[in-house]
């Protein structure tokens, strides 16, 4: 079964082909990032204004290196939820077009869950249930992957993401868009002993997260070095900073695991290609003897093929969409996909 999916929750205008959920058969994507680059951080209006540019060739490109025509596409799917409303809009309404005038069904995928599915795509073998991390810059959650498409919370940040924590740290520090990234380039090097931040918990949610008062301290050492005119060491502070994020996001983790009886372990979304959070992860999963699942890095941010993939368990499931379908900007990966 061939799934065509589209992806334009944020800055990247993204399309995929993939057969039976697992193999990938092309993939495009026109990236934004040069141009938001000058703002520090994604523009919605002008991310929404490039998608509706680029969708087109986007999607031409995506079929033509599969070599299928549209009539060779068993399902269209395409993220409607949760992300920014007017990149959103775009996909869904391109979709919808297609799907209304080609008969093929239209699939609505939550983007947590294709984010999870990326797995599958480099896990052939991966089968529910386990326990996902899914880190990005608007989420932060600890996931039971009880089937494909039945998915339960069991912690969740209650503030900042972790991803937009590292985010705006970097930028403080000076760094560009995108921060993640080149916070992690440019703290390869770094102690993560040289600075010390704090492990911030959630009193009465122990598994749930709380970010917003490490990115806070990071900001105060950054303002107090230079009160004094003391000169900041790039490298060290990052580096710390993102042993104190990964370390936070491991352990929340690992206590889930052993209080839900997990032994399969997966991680996901843009913040899994961290390095530091993956290194935290293998030990955490040797230690105690766990599979550890992770995305390749070239799936770990947004892109087509993990829509497709997960498209794929939706359409198997009955959860198509009619032309009624409408992107929504905040929505639990509980929800049921119809």
């Amino acid at each position: 079964m061939n799934i065509l999916a589209i992806e334009s929750s944020c800055d990247d205008t993204a399309a995929a082909v993939v057969k039976d959920g697992r193999e990938i058969l092309s993939k495009a994507v026109a990236s934004q990032v040069t141009e938001h680059i000058v703002y520090g951080g994604v523009v919605p209006e002008i991310a929404s204004r490039r998608h509706t540019e680029s969708i087109c060739a986007v999607v031409g490109k995506a079929l033509n290196d599969a070599g299928l025509s549209l009539n060779e596409i068993d399902g269209i799917g395409v993220t409607y939820a949760p992300g920014l409303i007017g990149a959103l809009l775009v996909g869904v309404s391109y979709v919808k077009g297609l799907s209304y005038a080609s008969g093929i069904p239209l699939i609505p995928v939550h983007h947590l869950r294709s984010h999870i599915a990326a797995n599958y795509l480099t896990y052939p073998e991966l089968e529910p249930e386990f326990l996902c991390l899914v880190v990005s810059g608007g989420h932060s959650h600890i996931i039971e992957v009880q089937s494909y498409t039945k998915f339960h919370v069991i912690g969740r940040t209650r503030d900042d993401a972790a991803g937009e924590a590292l985010d705006k740290a970097a930028r403080t520090m000076g760094l560009p868009y995108p921060g993640g990234l080149n916070l992690d380039r440019e703290a390869a090097d770094g102690n993560p002993h040289m600075y010390t931040f704090p492990r911030p918990r959630v009193d009465g949610s122990e598994y749930d997260f709380s970010f917003s008062g490490l990115k806070t301290s990071v900001i105060n050492v950054i303002h107090n070095a230079s009160q004094k005119g003391e000169q900041i060491n790039v490298p060290d502070l990052g580096a710390s900073f993102m042993d104190a994020v990964a370390g936070c996001l491991v352990k929340n983790t690992e206590k889930a695991a052993l209080d839900f009886g997990y032994r399969k372990i997966a991680l996901a979304g843009g913040v899994s290609a961290n390095s530091v959070l993956r290194r935290k992860m293998e030990e955490v999963c040797k230690k105690h003897r766990w599979e550890l699942y992770m995305p390749e890095l070239s799936l770990c941010g947004d892109n087509g093929a993990m829509v497709a993939s997960q498209a794929y368990y939706e359409l198997l499931a009955g959860h198509t969409a009619s032309l009624e379908l409408n992107a929504c900007a905040t929505m639990s990966i509980e929800e049921d996909n119809r």
